[in-house]
């Protein structure tokens, strides 16, 4: 594998390692965990140094915010559809949440998981 490979546990674009102490105290990994508990920490890593420069970081935190916004439109969207997506609420908020917590696990353990459409988009912009 090369250096430019974002399968799980690599890092995209020769970015730093994974796992390494933050100046602020808090690791890598952990910031990239708490990246998904909302959208805020996740703006916040993105402001605030030392966590706007770490590509790992700025990646979990782009691809929370996509996942977020991803999980609010198709809330939305089904529940505008009268009957059929009121009963596909419950059943697509569960899939949000497994995907969620299988992110923040992956962010966690200092893996580069990418989502389908999303993790390309925050990848992009972590490497900027």
């Amino acid at each position: 594998m090369d250096d430019n490979t974002s399968e799980a546990g690599t890092n995209p674009a020769g970015a730093t390692p994974v796992g390494m102490q933050g100046q602020a105290g808090l690791s890598e990994n952990a910031a990239a965990a708490i990246a998904y508990v909302t959208i805020i920490p996740a703006i916040i890593f993105l402001v605030l140094e030392p966590y706007s420069k770490n590509s790992f970081i700025r990646f979990h935190s782009f691809q929370s915010i996509g996942l977020g916004l991803l999980a609010f439109v198709v809330h939305m969207i089904l529940i505008a559809i009268p009957i059929f997506g009121w009963i596909l609420v419950p059943f697509v908020g569960l899939a949000f949440l497994a995907v969620w917590v299988y992110t923040v696990l992956q962010a966690y353990k200092g893996r580069w998981f990418k989502l389908p459409v999303i993790g390309t988009f925050a990848e992009a912009q972590a490497v900027k």
